[in-house]
């Protein structure tokens, strides 16, 4: 297929997602794109066919894509989607592919305060809009005051949060558009604290997860009024492996791959431990990460 006229992004057809999926697993994609800027997203969008599937791809976190691969068209948002200024005393805008721990930082350098969760949540501020991203008691959606999307046919729409139904990891708007920006409301404060508390934060996320190895960061999400790890950890499931997907010894909610492992691999694991748990505890745990299989988006 020949490259439609007058984009200025980088495009690539039959791209491993394993490339860009910090569980370092996936088949090909079809299409990947990465847009210049908006403007280019917008006319990419207006060109691509109406029934083509779409999966937006910020860090790759958070994301299992099947080994099959996703027969559709990928829109990679962090090289191109990255305007963070600042509005006015209070207000920051940030486009979707600007990564959650430069936000946090960006915040607490304009002496704003209340978002120094984010700096430890390894994805975007697009995955984090779309999911109401938290972490250590601190969730995106009570700062947002304004959203921008765009849909299908590349036409931008502002968003108000009254659009939105938003809930613990899960948010529902108006369908078939997503994130491009949005506006943050924080309050003012001591930003040398905050930026001391983002360094705190990543201290005890270091000492308490396996940031150095392939994950997608949480696996599962935390039932009301318990912890997953914990459910999964009384389980006796740490250490758990099928092929090279294996359940951390340093934190039960994560599955790291320790070589080579598929995402086939990582799924048995998943249904492993759910089951496990379920079968120890009562609790049937609910996935947090977005599973891709096919042309399913």
């Amino acid at each position: 297929m020949a490259r439609p006229e007058g984009l200025r992004g980088d495009l690539r057809w039959d791209e491993p997602l394993a490339r860009h999926t910090t569980w370092r697993v996936g088949g090909p994609a079809r299409c990947l794109y990465r847009p210049a800027d908006a403007d280019d997203l917008a006319l990419f969008l207006a060109q691509l066919d109406p029934h083509e599937p779409v999966l937006w791809l910020g860090l790759g976190s958070n994301l299992l894509v099947a080994d099959t691969g996703f027969a559709g068209t990928v829109i990679q948002t962090q090289t191109g989607l990255t305007r963070l200024e600042r509005r006015d005393e209070q207000g920051l805008l940030v486009e979707c592919g600007v990564s959650c721990a430069k936000f946090a930082r960006f915040a607490a350098r304009c002496n704003l305060i209340g978002c120094e969760f984010l700096a430890g949540i390894p994805g975007t501020m697009g995955g984090a809009l779309a999911m109401n991203a938290g972490a250590w008691g601190g969730e995106t959606w009570p700062f947002v005051v304004a959203v921008q999307t765009i849909d299908r046919r590349g036409q931008r729409h502002q968003r108000l949060p009254d659009e939105y139904r938003v809930g613990y990891r899960e948010v529902v708007g108006p369908p078939r558009e997503w994130f491009l920006a949005a506006e943050l409301r924080l309050p003012t404060g001591d930003g040398a604290a905050a930026m001391a508390r983002i360094r705190a934060l990543l201290d005890r996320r270091a000492a308490t997860q396996p940031t150095g190895q392939p994950s997608c960061g949480s696996v599962f999400r935390n039932p009301q009024g318990d912890h997953a790890a914990r459910l999964i950890d009384q389980a006796g499931l740490k250490g758990y492996r099928v092929g090279d997907a294996q359940v951390s010894e340093k934190h039960a909610n994560f599955i790291i791959n320790t070589g080579r492992a598929r995402a086939a691999d990582i799924l048995e694991l998943m249904t492993y431990v759910q089951t496990r748990v379920e079968e120890v505890t009562g609790v049937r745990l609910v996935p947090e990460v977005k599973q891709i299989t096919g042309d399913h988006s």
